[in-house]
């Protein structure tokens, strides 16, 4: 009986010391996320880059432990927006978030903007900072994006007054807030945003405040598709671009019927994270 005791509490003690052998291994440092959309219309900061038109979007970013992270987002364009022959924009981006405290961070980084197949002027820099915090369900987010001057911001391109080679800055400030209904799918979004830039289009339509200054805004949400990684969304753009600014960069600054690419418009989108 004894014999049977020792052989019992041998095996009990092997059983225990297994867990230790089969441990799962340490979480990577490294964290890899995606995301993939489709979108009735392409607007980057109030103002359409598809002519009205669909899109196809995505993005891939790699985040390590320490905050830092890496990445890229691109998007087809059309129109106005096709940047000296491209008919694709890509985003690399790089930074550092870092965490204040529990509910806040700041985000530090830049944004490379690229034009594949397009006139080498059209790339360009822009710096950014962000700031960051949840209350509950509620989020929130102020940023500033501050591009230098440089010859893809230029009004030298569709102008009377051109100068070949000229550069000019672009100043953008934008506030985000998006809050979850309880018990629901549902996430509510708003931005505003301030931008200030040169008063024509830049090489080939590159200029990121096409009109000089305006505001644009957006209201909207957000439905979580349940057990799938799909969210579906509606939101209202909009822009205070007075006509006779739009009128001064015709035809350039319409669609193919001849309607304004920065009036209001409802997007609707799919997306897909990963």
């Amino acid at each position: 009986m004894f014999m049977k005791y020792k052989i019992a509490c041998a095996a009990l003690a092997l059983m225990s010391s297994v867990p230790a052998f089969a441990q799962e291994e340490p979480t990577s440092p490294v964290t890899v996320t995606g995301s993939v959309a489709m979108v009735s219309d392409y607007r980057f900061r109030g103002v359409s880059m598809t002519d009205k038109g669909m899109a196809i979007q995505g993005g891939l970013t790699v985040s390590h432990e320490s905050g830092a992270y890496a990445g890229a987002w691109g998007s087809n364009l059309s129109g106005w927006g096709t940047f000296g022959g491209a008919n694709m924009e890509l985003d690399l981006f790089a930074g550092y978030a870092i965490p204040l405290n529990e509910t806040t961070t700041l985000d530090v980084g830049l944004t490379w903007y690229m034009y594949p197949s397009g006139l080498d002027i059209t790339d360009f820099a822009e710096p950014y900072v962000k700031l960051s915090s949840q209350i509950g369900p509620v989020k929130g987010l102020v940023g500033v994006a501050y591009a230098p001057k440089q010859e893809a911001l230029g009004n030298w391109s569709n102008t009377p007054q051109s100068r070949v080679g000229d550069k000019e800055d672009n100043l953008y400030i934008w506030a985000d807030v998006s809050g979850s209904v309880p018990n629901t799918p549902v996430t509510l979004k708003a931005h505003l945003g301030y931008s200030n830039g040169n008063p024509g289009l830049g090489p080939n339509g590159t200029s990121l405040a096409p009109t000089g200054k305006y505001v644009d805004w957006l209201v909207g949400a957000d439905v979580a598709v349940p057990g799938t990684p799909l969210t579906l969304g509606i939101a209202y753009v909009d822009t205070d671009i007075a006509r006779v600014e739009e009128n001064y960069l015709r035809p350039n600054f319409s669609d193919a019927d001849g309607s304004s690419i920065a009036r209001s418009q409802v997007v609707f989108s799919i997306s897909a994270a990963f």
